[in-house]
């Protein structure tokens, strides 16, 4: 199974300089992201092994435009976590 990396961060922009930092610094690949309050609150959620996640959310958390609200890695996450993260993604899809 594989880690999962959360940056919650303001403004959409913000988002995708941080997800743009966290791709190319390390072997991580976009799950899905959700906008809230009209776009303020920006989550991105990566996915990769362990170690890669903790260096694309680090790397992110300090070199993004804005810094972030909050920012997570689960290493080993719950299948109901994963489950809520795989509808998430799935709306993508459509």
């Amino acid at each position: 199974m594989k880690a999962l990396g959360f940056i919650e961060i303001t403004g959409v922009v913000a988002a995708l300089d941080a997800l743009d930092i966290m791709c190319k610094s390390a072997n991580v690949e976009l799950v899905t992201w959700e906008r809230k309050l009209g776009g303020r609150l920006v989550t991105i959620i990566v996915e990769g092994d362990v170690s890669a996640v903790n260096a694309a959310v680090e790397n992110a958390s300090t070199l993004a435009i804005k810094k972030p609200v909050a920012k997570l890695v689960l290493a080993n996450p719950h299948e109901e976590t994963r489950r809520i993260v795989d509808l998430s993604a799935q709306r993508l899809k459509k």
